[in-house]
C-alpha cells in the first residue's frame, strides 16, 4: 500500500498548524511540516515528554506493537473449509440424495465432508501454530529522554520498546533498531539500512532538516529527514522524535491485508474449481441421460430416480477431500520434519508443484545484507594487497579513534578481508599508532585516519578512504606502476575515473584510498577535513559486492534444474543487481538489458508481460512494481512464486500463486507468506518443490484412477440398463462398492514418488481438459471390462445348469466381484511409481479390495445387499480370463500414455 496514495484520499492537512490538532499522528502529513510544527502538533520538545503525558498517551495509542492478525478459530476454519469446490460438490449429491430418501448415501456423504473438513482444518491450524513460534522481536529497548515530572529537568533511559508513544524524544546510534517512526531533529554522520522496508542493500543518509524539501515525495522510506521502524543505524548518530507507532507506522501499514490474488485465484483453486465443474458436467448429463433412457425404454417409473443418483454417486470421488487434505498435510509435515520448511497454506505445496517462475527479491534472499571484499586495485587496475591494508588502517583507527562504538559495513567487509587493521607484531603496519580520525559522514562522503609510522618519524600519515568522485579531487598524485609517484594529471584522472566506472558498472561498490605524509606539527592538533584532506597520493581502490547468501548458488542450480525460471525483481541498482545474479549463476542478460521500475511504468500490462517473459533482472523495483510483474507473469498463465523476507516484499507476496519467505525475514513477512524456510539453507526451496510436485503426484493418481474407474462403471451401467430388464446394480451396491473403492484409494496419500522424479519432471498442475482425454481414454476400456464381464454373465445364465438360480442376485454379485478386482488393477497399474515397490498401504489397499470383492457375495452379509453367494462354477475362469485381458491391456495403453502421466 503506497503511503502517498493514502495520504491524498484524506484531507490534505496545511502546511500551518490550524487550531484544531487531528487526534491521531500520520506521519505522511507531519512529514511535510517544519519541525516546530512538528512539535508543537506533538505537544512535546527536544527536551521530550513528561512521564504523566506519556503515560496519558499510552492509554490513548496503546503498545508500540505491530499489530498480529489473530488466526480464525477452529469453528471458523472448519467453516472455511466448506467452501472447498469439492466439499461443495458432495454437499449438493447429500442434499439430492436425502430429497430422493437415499438417506444411508447422504449419512455417508456427510460424513465424508466433516472427516475432510476436520483433516484440513487441523492442518492448517498446526501449521499456523508452527509459523506463529518464528516470529522475533524487531528490537527490545529504546533509548529514551524523558523528564520525571513537567519542568524537571530530562532524563536518559533505556524503554520497552512496545511503551514508546508519539512525542518521544528517542536517540539513536550504530546498530540501533529504529522502534518507531522517527522526525529527525539532530543527526550526526547517520546512515540507516533498510532493506526490509526498500530492497536496497547499502545504508541511506539520514539528516534533519527544519523544512521538508518542496513538493513532498509520498514515498517516506525515500525521506530523509525520517527514520522508519524496521531500519537499522549504520553510522553515525541521531535524535529524533518519534511521530507513529504501533499500527500508525509506515511498517504496519505496509503489512496491512491486501486483496490477494484477484486475477482468478491460486493454480490449485482453479485446476480444483476445473475438474469439479467437468465432474459436476458429467454427474447432471449421466444423471438425466439414465432418466431420459429409462422413461423412453419403460416409461416414466419411481425406481429409476435412485439409479439416476447412484450413477450420480459412482461419478463422483467421495473422498477426494479427504485424498487431498490428508495428501496436503503430510506432505507438510514431511517438510517440516525433513527439510525445516513450514507450510502455513496447505494448498500451497501443489502450487509449488505447479511453479513454473519464481521471482525472488535480492538482498536478503540471496544476498546478504553485508559487503565483502571483491578486490584492492592500484590506479592502474592490477591487484595491489598494499591498498587493502591502508583500507584496513584507515578502518581500524576509525573504529577505534572516533565517536562510532562499531564499524559501517563497508568497514567491517575490508577488515573481515584479512587487512592490517589489528596490530599484529608480525606485521609493519601492525606497528602503527592511532593518533586522530574523522569519521565518515555523508556530506564529506569520506573517513580520515591519522597514524605515526616507526619507520617515519617526525611525520604523521594521513590516510583517506571515501567515495571515489570525492576523494579523487584532494589528490594531486598517484602511485606508479613501479611504485614510485607521479603528478595527477587531467588525463590521468580521466584514466583513473574509467577505471573505476567500469569497476563500477560490473556491480561493484568502489572506494577509493589515498595517504599523504605530513610533519608532525601540522597533525593531529587541529585536525580538519581542509587540513587533512588535501594533496594526496592516489594509492588504488578497494571493491566490494554483495555477499552471497549460503546455498543461493545451489538453490538457483537446482531450480534450473527442475525446469523453473528465476526472475530477480529487487530495489537495488541495476549494475549491482546484474552482478549479484552473475555471481550466483545466473545469467542476468546482456549489458543494458536489465530493467527498472521506472521503465515498467511506461508499459502496459501486454508489453510488460512480454517484457519479463524475456527478461532475468528488474532493478529499482519498487513492491507495487514487483508486484505487478508478478501478477503479469500469473496472467499470462504461468504459475508464479515469489520469494522476499521484507516489508516492501509483502505485496508481490500477496500477488504470487504462493509467497514464500527465508529464514530472518521481517515478522509481518512471515505472516504474510504462505511457505517459511524455518531454515538457513535455501536448497530447502527445490526440495520443497520436489515435495509439491509429489503431492500432486499423489493427488492426480487418485483422480485418475477414480475418474476413470467410475466412468467406465457408470457407462457399464447405462448401456446395461437399456439392455437388462433390470437394475444392472442396486443403489444401496453401488454405494457400498464405491465406499470400499474410495477407502482404498485413501493409500494414495502415503505413497511416495521414485527417487528424483520431481527434479527430473517439469512442473506438476491438474489439469481438467488433460484428465478428461485420460479419464475417456481408460474409462472405455473399463467399461469394456464390464461388458465382457456382462456378457459372460449372460452366457452363463442361459445355460441349463443355470436354471433355478436368482437371476438378478447373480448378476449383481458377479459385476460386484468383477468391479472390485479390476479396481485392484487400477490401483496397482495406474499408480505412477509402479515401476518401484509398492509402499505398505496401498498393498493392503489392492488385497483389502481383492479379499472384499471374492468374500462378501460368500458373507452373510450377502442376502442384506442383494447379492448371492451361489455364482456358476464356470464364472471364476471367466472372469480370470476378463482380468488378464483387461491388465493387458491396461499395461498396454498406460505405457502408450506413460509421458503425460505425471503431468495431469
Amino acid at each position: 500500500m503506497a503511503w502517498g496514495s493514502e495520504a491524498s484520499a484524506r484531507p490534505a492537512a496545511p502546511p500551518q498548524l490550524t487550531a484544531a490538532r487531528p487526534d491521531t499522528t500520520d506521519p505522511a502529513v507531519l512529514s511535510r511540516l517544519t519541525t516546530l510544527e512538528v512539535l508543537r502538533a506533538l505537544e512535546t520538545s527536544p527536551r521530550g515528554l513528561d512521564e504523566p503525558r506519556a503515560q496519558r498517551l499510552l492509554e490513548r495509542y496503546g503498545e508500540n506493537t505491530p499489530p498480529t492478525a489473530h488466526p480464525p478459530g477452529r469453528l471458523r476454519r472448519f467453516a472455511r473449509s466448506l467452501r472447498d469446490p469439492f466439499s461443495a460438490v458432495l454437499l449438493v449429491l447429500g442434499v439430492v440424495s436425502a430429497a430422493v430418501s437415499a438417506w444411508a448415501t447422504a449419512a455417508v456423504i456427510t460424513v465424508l465432508v466433516v472427516i475432510s473438513c476436520v483433516l484440513r482444518s487441523a492442518g492448517e491450524h498446526r501449521a499456523e501454530r508452527a509459523a506463529a513460534g518464528l516470529r522475533e522481536l524487531v528490537a527490545a529497548t529504546a533509548t529514551v529522554r524523558r523528564r520525571p515530572a513537567p519542568g524537571a529537568e530530562p532524563r536518559v533511559r533505556e524503554l520497552p520498546v512496545d511503551q514508546l508513544v508519539p512525542g518521544d524524544v528517542v536517540l539513536l546510534g550504530p546498530g540501533d533498531v529504529v522502534p518507531a517512526d522517527v522526525r529527525l531533529l539532530r543527526a550526526t554522520g547517520l546512515t540507516v539500512h533498510q532493506p526490509a522496508l526498500t530492497g536496497e542493500s547499502a545504508p541511506v543518509t539520514r539528516n534533519a532538516r527544519d523544512t521538508p524539501d518542496a513538493p513532498p515525495s509520498g514515498d517516506l522510506p525515500g525521506q530523509r529527514h525520517l527514520c522508519l521502524q524496521g531500519g537499522s543505524v549504520a553510522t553515525g548518530s541521531g535524535t529524533g522524535v518519534v511521530v507513529a507507532t504501533g499500527a500508525g507506522t509506515f511498517w504496519a501499514r505496509q503489512s496491512r491485508p491486501v486483496p490477494r490474488r484477484t486475477t482468478g485465484g491460486t493454480v490449485f483453486h482453479q485446476a480444483l474449481g476445473g475438474v469439479s465443474w467437468t465432474l459436476i458436467r458429467l454427474m447432471l448429463c449421466a444423471a438425466a441421460l439414465v432418466l431420459a433412457a429409462h422413461t423412453v425404454l419403460r416409461g416414466p417409473a419411481l425406481d429409476t430416480v435412485p439409479l439416476a443418483v447412484a450413477v450420480a454417486v459412482a461419478l463422483t470421488p467421495e473422498m477426494l477431500p479427504v485424498v487431498v487434505n490428508v495428501s496436503l498435510a503430510r506432505g507438510a509435515v514431511r517438510l517440516a520434519r525433513e527439510h525445516a520448511v513450514m507450510v502455513r497454506r496447505l494448498p500451497a505445496l501443489h502450487d509449488l508443484g505447479a511453479m513454473e517462475v519464481l521471482c525472488t527479491d535480492k538482498t536478503g534472499t540471496l544476498t546478504r545484507d553485508r559487503p565483502v571484499l571483491h578486490s584492492a586495485l592500484d590506479p592502474w587496475g592490477r591487484p595491489d594487497p598494499e591498498v587493502l591494508g591502508w583500507a584496513a588502517v584507515n578502518a581500524h583507527w576509525t573504529l577505534h579513534l572516533a565517536e562510532l562504538p562499531a564499524p559501517d559495513p563497508l568497514d567491517e567487509a575490508i577488515l573481515r578481508a584479512g587487512g592490517p587493521g589489528d596490530p599484529d607484531p608480525g606485521d609493519p603496519c601492525g606497528r602503527l599508532t592511532g593518533l586522530a580520525a574523522l569519521p565518515f559522514d555523508p556530506v564529506r562522503r569520506r573517513a580520515t585516519a591519522v597514524v605515526r609510522e616507526p619507520d617515519h618519524p617526525g611525520t604523521h600519515t594521513v590516510v583517506v578512504k571515501g567515495a571515489v568522485e570525492e576523494v579523487l579531487p584532494c589528490c594531486t598524485r598517484l602511485r606508479t606502476e613501479a611504485g614510485g609517484e607521479r603528478a595527477l594529471d587531467e588525463a590521468r584522472r580521466l584514466e583513473v575515473l574509467a577505471l573505476a566506472e567500469r569497476q563500477a558498472s560490473a556491480g561493484l561498490r568502489l572506494l577509493a584510498v589515498a595517504m599523504a605524509r605530513r610533519p608532525g606539527r601540522t597533525v593531529p592538533a587541529g585536525l580538519t577535513p581542509d587540513s587533512a584532506e588535501r594533496e594526496l597520493t592516489l594509492l588504488g581502490f578497494v571493491a566490494l559486492r554483495d555477499e552471497l547468501a549460503p546455498g543461493a548458488a545451489e538453490a538457483l542450480s537446482a531450480l534450473a534444474r527442475q525446469g523453473i525460471a528465476v526472475k530477480v525483481l529487487t530495489g537495488d541498482h541495476p549494475a549491482t543487481a546484474a552482478r549479484a545474479c552473475r555471481d550466483l549463476g545466473l545469467d542476468p542478460g546482456p549489458p543494458g538489458t536489465v530493467v527498472t521500475g521506472a521503465h515498467t511504468e511506461t508499459l502496459d500490462d501486454a508489453e510488460l508481460a512480454e517484457l519479463a517473459a524475456t527478461r532475468t533482472v528488474f532493478a529499482r523495483c519498487t513492491p507495487a512494481h514487483k508486484a505487478r510483474v508478478v501478477e503479469v507473469l500469473r496472467a499470462a498463465g504461468r504459475p508464479t512464486g515469489f520469494l522476499g523476507d521484507g516489508v516492501n516484499d509483502l505485496p508481490a507476496l500477496h500477488a504470487a500463486d504462493v509467497g514464500i519467505c527465508p529464514l530472518g525475514a521481517a515478522d509481518v513477512t512471515r505472516a504474510g507468506a504462505d511457505v517459511v524456510l524455518a531454515g538457513k539453507d535455501l536448497t530447502a526451496i527445490g526440495r520443497a518443490v520436489t515435495c509439491g510436485r509429489d503431492t500432486t503426484r499423489n493427488i492426480t493418481t487418485y483422480l485418475r484412477v477414480v475418474l476413470s474407474s467410475n466412468l467406465g462403471n457408470v457407462i457399464a451401467m447405462m448401456v446395461a440398463g437399456l439392455l437388462l430388464p433390470f437394475l444392472p446394480m442396486l443403489p444401496l451396491q453401488v454405494l457400498v462398492q464405491n465406499l470400499c473403492f474410495d477407502a482404498a484409494q485413501l493409500a494414495f496419500a502415503f505413497d511416495r514418488a521414485e527417487p528424483r522424479a520431481g527434479a527430473r519432471d517439469g512442473p506438476t498442475v491438474l489439469r481438467p481438459r488433460a484428465f478428461t482425454a485420460f479419464v475417456l481414454r481408460f474409462g472405455a476400456l473399463n467399461a469394456a471390462a464390464d461388458l465382457g464381464t456382462f456378457a459372460a454373465l449372460g452366457w452363463l445364465l442361459s445355460l441349463p445348469s443355470a436354471a433355478g438360480l436368482d437371476t438378478h442376485a447373480v448378476f449383481h454379485a458377479g459385476w460386484f466381484t468383477e468391479n472390485l478386482l479390476t479396481q485392484a488393477l487400477v490401483i496397482w497399474l495406474l499408480r505412477p511409481g509402479s515401476a518401484r515397490r509398492m509402499p505398505p498401504p496401498l498393498v493392503a489397499a489392492v488385497a483389502g479390495l481383492t479379499a472384499i470383492g471374492l468374500l462378501l457375495p460368500l458373507s452373510p452379509l450377502a442376502p442384506a445387499l442383494g447379492l448371492t453367494a451361489t455364482l456358476p462354477g464356470a464364472y471364476y475362469p471367466l472372469l480370470g480370463v476378463v482380468l488378464v485381458v483387461y491388465a493387458g491391456a491396461l499395461g498396454f495403453i498406460r505405457a502408450r500414455y506413460r509421458g503425460a502421466i505425471s503431468i495431469l
